[in-house]
């Protein structure tokens, strides 16, 4: 790739802080390479005194790989590591610690769970709860936050308070620290002493740090430390794709880099070597609705003008099916499955999708983990109440649904391996409220026996007060209930197919299978294969179709996305999603789901609209209101002049964007 006067002045900066600016497919690992060998080869520095900080082990091997091709190899000793990597690297020298001091993952789970049972604490999804309780142990320790005044997200302040230093305490007594503690542990040390710091200021002399917009605030104070009286410091990334901040990432920290360097110098990447012309064209007019951002004018620099196709189906079935089916067309036209990946918000989302493909053997690969819906604990309770229904009488199906809903059956009555229904009402004789609650507990089985299996969860849904019990939990737990809900839905979804309970649970099982055996293709066979990813997984990937799935609103922008920092980030996400694709892009949306009415994502319509290009002047076409022009009135509010009524209209732009009211005139 030819090298464009952007890209070249990066890489001849020589000293100082400067921050480069490069969007989506401009070429900043070129950017870093070359500069890296122009400072050895140009200005003579030690390779020993150059650092380069990736986010990934992986990216840091592909820099370092890219580096040597480049060179032939001939410049041995730069540094090249993740934050931790490096932060480890110096505690090793200060105070000896080697690998086996690093707590491992399975390591950290087995120590919140083992807090967890002491405390007594009751969780549906254990595994879950520890993911959410570790994430939450993370973004104290990496914001340094005072564990006395921060509000805990999961779970009451008291019991987070208790499993935090419980957590820390086993760490300590085990002699571990965990990647968050690596920061930490730097960062104090290089505070306290200034010989340390001293010695690693000398060592690297020069700083490169990839994906600048995703570091955190530790990260932050380590790196200032380093950097420091040179101030070296060059800095690569691309504010319009930091989607992180829920894992502690501040892209704020980005946007007042100049703030805190004043003679910093700013470079902008504005050359998309990815993207064919329409989708860099969408991207920008959508990303421009964020306000918190560098003004940029991202070009493409491909030659083809590419394709952006947008629809509606009637419903999530009709979606699925258009998806397959154009999949099947590129590759029949020639396109390899392994240049097709479909997109998606959250990771529940696609089961149906993953169901249809399978149906139509297409090959796949995911690259989260996408859970088995019907694993889930919600799922479990479903089933449970089925099987109970059916004439099963294991008592861990009685353990499961007794108090969901809260019935007040004590453990003490349920002993038994197989439970009887009259063993239970002599164990409560002498309680007649007790007694209604078991009656109705056998009422609603032998009547849940007669339905199918849509019908049924919509009773244990409804009629049995299952759906209360979810709402109370998620209010407990601190927990959004439509979330959980949402398995619910999911879960009527798939029994819609189904007349007996025995197909719907037979499908269950092959489902189960199927998913095994598609993982250990991808594993072990490799070959050509659609990507399954979330929008967060994708970053930093490129095919040449990409389909985004469920442009709803609700479920892009999420619907946990309330203040405008949130919304922003969701935009951001979209805007990442829409430049993975190189030329054809789809994004499809559904008019309904689980029986609910949808609307179209906003991204969409601000995707067809340039805000910038709705100046005095400019001709639209309004949906109900025909033929205009934009105006401004004295207020300076824009205002559109209706040429067939012959009258003016102050219009709430956002509304009209978002909604695809507006359709752009050629002037």
């Amino acid at each position: 790739m030819e090298i464009n006067q952007s890209q070249l002045a990066a890489i001849r900066h020589h000293t100082g802080p400067m921050m480069v600016l490069a969007g989506p497919g401009s070429g900043k690992t070129l950017v870093i390479t070359r500069r890296v060998q122009h400072l050895i080869e140009e200005y003579g520095a030690a390779p020993s005194n150059v650092l380069v900080i990736t986010f990934t082990k992986a990216a840091a091997e592909e820099m370092k790989e890219r580096f040597h091709r480049l060179t032939g190899s001939k410049h041995h000793g730069i540094s090249f590591g993740t934050f931790h990597s490096v932060f480890f690297t110096i505690l090793k020298y200060a105070y000896g610690y080697n690998a086996s001091n690093i707590i491992r993952d399975d390591q950290r789970y087995a120590f919140i769970k083992e807090i967890i049972h002491k405390l007594s604490l009751e969780v549906e999804d254990e595994k879950e709860y520890s993911e959410e309780i570790l994430s939450e142990i993370s973004l104290v320790k990496g914001e340094r936050l005072d564990l006395e005044h921060y509000y805990s997200i999961n779970c009451s302040d008291d019991n987070f308070k208790k499993i935090y230093r419980a957590y820390e305490n086993k760490l300590a007594d085990s002699n571990l620290i965990d990647f968050d503690d690596m920061l930490v542990l730097c960062f104090e040390l290089l505070s306290a002493r200034p010989d340390i710091l001293s010695l690693w200021q000398n060592k690297f002399q020069y700083i490169l740090i990839d994906e600048f917009q995703d570091i955190n605030k530790i990260q932050y104070d380590v790196i200032r430390l380093l950097a420091k009286p040179l101030n070296n410091l060059f800095i690569v990334g691309d504010d319009d794709q930091a989607i992180y901040r829920f894992r502690g990432a501040r892209p704020e920290i980005m946007l007042h880099f100049g703030d805190d360097y004043p003679d910093s110098k700013r470079i902008e990447l504005t050359n998309n070597y990815r993207c064919a012309g329409k989708i860099v064209q969408c991207a920008s007019a959508l990303i421009k609705n964020n306000a918190k951002r560098y003004g940029k004018e991202i070009r493409s620099a491909v030659a083809l003008s590419g394709e952006v196709a947008i629809r509606s189906f009637e419903n999530l079935k009709a979606q699925n099916l258009s998806v397959v089916g154009e999949i099947l067309k590129y590759n029949k036209s020639g396109i390899d499955f392994s240049q097709i990946a479909v997109l998606f918000r959250t990771n529940i989302q696609p089961r149906a999708l993953v169901e249809k493909m399978m149906e139509y053997n297409i090959p796949f690969q995911m690259r989260d983990r996408i859970p088995n819906l019907y694993e889930h604990w919600i799922s479990q309770d479903i089933i449970a109440y089925i099987r109970l229904a059916m004439g099963e009488r294991e008592r861990r199906y009685f353990l499961q649904i007794a108090n969901r809903p809260n019935r007040y059956i004590n453990r003490e009555a349920l002993k038994e391996s197989q439970i009887d229904f009259l063993n239970l009402r002599k164990f409560y004789g002498d309680k007649d409220w007790m007694l209604d609650r078991i009656d109705r507990l056998e009422y609603d089985l032998n009547l849940i026996k007669t339905m199918n299996p849509y019908g049924a969860l919509t009773y244990i849904r409804k009629g049995v007060g299952y759906e209360g019990f979810i709402e109370e939990y998620a209010r407990v737990r601190n927990l959004k209930s439509e979330e959980l809900i949402e398995v619910l839905d999911e879960l009527s979804e798939s029994a819609k197919g189904y007349d007996t309970f025995t197909a719907w649970f037979l499908h269950m099982d092959e489902y189960k299978e199927e998913l095994k055996v598609k993982a250990k293709e991808a594993r072990e066979m490799g070959g050509s294969r659609v990507t399954l990813a979330t929008m967060h997984s994708s970053k930093g990937l490129e095919y040449q179709v990409v389909f985004i799935v469920d442009a709803n609103e609700g479920i892009t922008p999420y619907r946990k996305a309330i203040l405008e920092a949130d919304m922003e980030e969701e935009r951001r996400l979209f805007y990442v999603a829409v430049t993975r694709a190189k030329e054809y892009l789809h994004i499809y949306a559904s008019k309904e789901r689980y029986g609910k009415e949808l609307t179209l994502s906003r991204f969409v319509g601000e995707m067809l609209v340039d805000r910038d290009t709705l100046t005095p002047g400019t001709l639209v076409e309004h949906k109900t209101y025909g033929k205009g022009s934009i105006k401004t009135n004295q207020d300076g509010k824009i205002t559109i002049y209706f040429e067939e009524k012959a009258v003016y209209k102050t219009m709430n732009l956002d509304y009209c964007i978002q909604n695809r009211l507006l359709t752009l005139l050629a002037n």
